[in-house]
């Protein structure tokens, strides 16, 4: 059997392959964070079409958080109940279905950009660019309400039927804006040294670990570098991430980039990224998962096999084939089951 079709386990979740469909924003929800008709295709097709699992696009802990006015939310019980039934659909095909729970601070969706409920949120009064809205810096009380948010976010997530949840803390949005030393310049105890600057991303996985079913999973997505000098970078992602195995996180979706406009990838290409979730799998001891320009069969199946992570996240391949994972099984020689209305379609050897 090729390695990327073994199964994976984690706590009571049991993915039947390490193909996961990354979480790629659709900007396609209602005005009010609702999901459409879309989203129940989008995804259930890609459950149908052989992945392990399911994560969904980001997903907004509070209305501030939204990336886009399109953006899906979890702030209340009538926007869990709708992607309820995207769930229900989505393991029926035989995937397991999570939610990455996000907030876009000084990237939000704000009043300069357009319309926006609140002021955007930062760490420090910065603008991601020049022509970006200053964000207001967070204080006691704003850094609480984000921690319950995404606590309750997660409690809604377990509620509505998530075999797991994934925290977003990468792609320049609020918890990785806490963790780069470029956009963090508080000098209280959110700030400074790493083990400060980590302190939001502890408090707010406490909390979703707390919320969410203990017998399941939580993941979390790192960038790990900015890929601008003087930023956050790979040594300080192994440092975090062993502290994460401490906390109880059970895997890395290991990312890059999304901080700085001025981001500069040296030797953007196949695989580009899968070298940092190698590292930090290999010195902090943690299950992690690569992601980035991963589009064939073989290179899937051999970072797998070659330990460079546990699973395989597959973004832009999956938009243009929602049915990788089966024609990537015909093409390692490997039988699996197609779903019954289709097996009519089925390759031949």
């Amino acid at each position: 059997m090729p390695h990327l079709f073994e199964p994976f386990t984690q706590k009571a979740m049991t993915l039947r392959n390490r193909l996961v469909m990354s979480p790629m924003c659709m900007y396609i929800a209602g005005d009010d964070g609702m999901p459409t008709d879309w989203h129940l295709v989008h995804y259930g097709t890609r459950a149908t079409g052989g992945v392990g699992l399911v994560i969904t696009e980001a997903t907004a802990v509070e209305a501030r958080g939204r990336i886009s006015e399109h953006d899906l939310g979890l702030w209340n019980d009538a926007q869990a109940e709708a992607l309820a039934r995207i769930a229900r659909f989505v393991r029926r095909q035989g995937a397991a279905f999570a939610i990455q729970l996000a907030h876009a601070g000084r990237k939000a969706w704000s009043p300069k950009k357009g319309r926006g409920p609140e002021p955007a949120v930062a760490p420090s009064a910065l603008p991601y660019d020049a022509d970006w809205v200053t964000p207001q810096e967070l204080d006691e009380e704003g850094i609480d309400r984000v921690v319950a948010a995404f606590g309750a976010a997660a409690r809604r997530a377990g509620e509505l039927g998530c075999d797991a949840v994934e925290i977003h803390a990468a792609h320049g949005y609020l918890l990785h804006e806490f963790l780069s030393p470029l956009s963090n310049k508080r000098t209280d105890g959110y700030g400074g040294p790493l083990e400060n600057r980590a302190r939001l991303l502890r408090r707010v996985f406490e909390a979703v670990r707390e919320a969410f079913p203990a017998d399941r999973p939580v993941w979390v997505r790192i960038s790990a570098t900015d890929w601008v000098e003087g930023g956050w970078d790979i040594d300080e992602a192994v440092e975090l991430a062993r502290w994460m195995r401490a906390w109880g996180v059970d895997l890395i979706d290991v990312s890059s980039g999304g901080l700085s406009p001025l981001q500069h990838i040296p030797n953007l290409g196949p695989g580009y990224q899968v070298g940092f979730a190698e590292r930090i799998r290999r010195e902090a001891g943690i299950a992690t998962g690569a992601v980035g320009l991963i589009t064939s069969p073989e290179q899937a199946d051999s970072i797998v096999r070659t330990g460079q992570a546990d699973v395989v996240l597959v973004g832009r391949e999956l938009l243009r084939n929602p049915y990788f994972p089966l024609a990537a099984a015909h093409r390692l020689g490997h039988e699996v089951a197609w779903p019954e209305p289709y097996v009519r379609g089925r390759f031949q050897r």
